[in-house]
């Protein structure tokens, strides 16, 4: 006998359900979030919330599943622009994940998601490196991981970046603000091609540059 469709009714809930627990688990972090917590928000019942995700894992891998699938969006958008970089972590950008992520990156949870950003960190750079007048000096993997950590970090960190830029990140001028950082840090490396390679050499001596 063929299962019944689902109830849309259900569907929905289930998207409900999702959302606070992003909510939630950006709020208090993992261990403090409760399946009661999430359904008072997603105004269902407790039973609700284990019936569609089984157990606050399972919550959890769900919410980084929705990520992964807005973050392909957004660097499918990247690449249709015609833009030379992987999806950027702006507030908004981000939208309500924000928090979720830097709560979750830094409870060193959201791995699958860091491996998506460094699966597209490595397509981005393999098209820049087929571009480049030198060869890399560093293999493809080690790149996309730390460049990877250094695009999360605004995530992560954004509160302080905001303290510091005496800025608010969600509204149009902040969010300027740091897209103009971010080209000038990226544009204008400290370290100078001649800088680089005198470092790598006392790497290779067994040196502490």
């Amino acid at each position: 006998m063929a299962a019944a469709a689902p109830d849309p009714e259900d569907l929905t809930a289930r998207a409900r359900i999702r959302d606070a627990a992003v909510r939630l688990f950006g709020e208090l972090g993992f261990e403090r979030t409760t399946f009661r917590a999430v359904a008072a928000i997603a105004g269902v019942a407790p039973s609700l919330v284990r019936h569609h995700f089984g157990s606050k894992q399972g919550l959890r891998q769900a919410c980084d599943e929705q990520l992964i699938r807005m973050l392909r969006r957004l660097d499918a958008r990247v690449e249709a622009d015609g833009m030379r970089a992987a999806p950027d972590v702006r507030p908004s950008a981000l939208g309500p994940y924000q928090r979720y992520l830097g709560r979750a990156l830094s409870e060193g949870a959201a791995g699958a998601l860091f491996d998506e950003f460094v699966r597209i960190h490595e397509r981005w750079l393999a098209q820049a490196d087929a571009a480049r007048p030198d060869e890399p000096q560093a293999d493809l993997r080690a790149r996309a991981a730390v460049r990877t950590a250094m695009t999360l970090s605004i995530a992560v960190l954004h509160e302080h970046v905001a303290r510091s830029m005496d800025a608010d990140l969600t509204t149009p001028e902040g969010e300027a603000r740091l897209l103009r950082a971010l080209l000038e840090v990226h544009s204008h490396p400290l370290v100078t091609p001649r800088e680089a390679a005198a470092a790598r050499e006392a790497l290779h001596r067994g040196e502490t540059p």
